[in-house]
């Protein structure tokens, strides 16, 4: 998008959101408004005229929903398209089910105080359309990924404290993602084993999206897979993903380890940062971890990897070509943090190999 404007079309029922996120972005350097559209049907005729670079979409709308409009889009003519969604438990699950259909990124909208809010928060938007810009379309009717044991039956009991034994086994995996996360750490986390080392996550995301991406990660994989809490064990079989709006670091409890969520400013301009994960691995774990960084715009989580390979860790870098973003790796090897750089296809038997 170098030496050209990013042309954008937003699509939403809500007249304040239009009008909001069209005068942010309207004034933005770099971004010009091509038009708004209050459904999918008018939209679909503004971008037969002029195709935008970004489509900014709203997910609950008359006469056809987002989610339906974004599988037209992606097949038909991929485009990066951003979900802009509420900040409630139904928003965030249908948000899921938009990521995995191809969308570029979120940013989320309250169901009270919208104006305000957008006004507050509108440099998320500008965020997310320069990087939804930058990437890479996603690929839909990719082949599914397979895990290698069965994933455990609904209502299957899992311990809530697993042995000693079990906790300490394998390395700790650390893992930092951002733009394309989602459908990176699908791949990754859909074909690793139920006995894989205990993983630490940050993909940046908004609050109360997490939760709703946790949940959908554990119903696909054969790990388990939930948002992290306060002082939660690190397990084997089970992957941790830092709350959205708060930082993930993990501790030394004896030959185990425990995550710390907490509050504090943001690092890179994230919370959850992966900088802050990835520093806190290294203080604890040095050589007994492994750190993986993968797509994402911007730096985040370099500097940290960085600190990993100082202490001894192993490091793995997404590859260029597989990357819907390369900022964040890109970055990673060009501090010189990086022992190895590997396709996405390839990180899940990185893990099953040296974890």
């Amino acid at each position: 998008m170098t030496g050209k404007a990013i042309n954008v079309v937003i699509v939403d029922d809500s007249a304040v959101v239009r009008q909001v996120l069209s005068r942010r972005l309207a004034e933005t350097p770099g971004i010009e408004v091509l038009g708004v559209a209050s459904d999918p049907i008018f939209a679909m005729t503004l971008m037969n005229k002029a195709w935008p670079d970004v489509v900014v979409l709203d997910i609950e709308m008359p006469r056809m929903d987002g989610i339906t409009f974004l599988k037209k889009i992606m097949a038909t003519r991929p485009t990066p398209v951003v979900i802009c969604s509420t900040l409630s438990q139904r928003g965030a699950r249908a948000t899921m089910d938009a990521l995995a259909a191809g969308a570029a990124g979120v940013v989320p909208k309250p169901t009270t105080g919208l104006k305000q809010f957008m006004a507050d928060d509108s440099g998320d938007i500008v965020s997310a359309v320069r990087a939804a810009a930058a990437g890479k379309v996603a690929r839909l009717n990719r082949p599914a990924p397979v895990a290698t044991t069965a994933a455990p039956g609904a209502g299957a009991p899992r311990p809530a404290e697993p042995a000693a034994a079990v906790v300490s086994a394998g390395r700790l995996i650390a893992v930092g993602t951002s733009t394309g996360g989602t459908q990176a750490l699908e791949t990754v986390l859909t074909a690793l084993p139920r006995n894989s080392p205990g993983i630490v996550i940050v993909q940046h995301m908004p609050e109360k999206f997490t939760a709703a991406f946790a949940e959908r990660m554990d119903m696909l994989a054969a790990i388990e897979v939930r948002e992290a809490a306060d002082g939660d064990l690190v397990a084997e079989g089970l992957a941790l993903v830092a709350p959205g709006g708060r930082h993930l670091q993990v501790v030394s409890d004896g030959a185990r380890f425990r995550v710390k969520v907490s509050d504090g400013p943001p690092v890179n301009r994230h919370r959850p940062s992966v900088d802050v994960l990835f520093r806190s691995v290294a203080k604890v774990a040095g050589r007994r971890a492994l750190g993986i960084i993968m797509t994402g715009m911007g730096d985040d989580g370099a500097r940290g990897l960085l600190e990993m390979r100082t202490a001894g860790a192993l490091t793995v870098a997404q590859d260029e070509a597989t990357c819907v973003v390369h900022g964040m790796p890109k970055e990673a090897v060009r501090l010189g943090a990086v022992d190895r750089e590997v396709p996405l296809t390839a990180i899940a038997e990185v893990i099953r190999i040296h974890g």
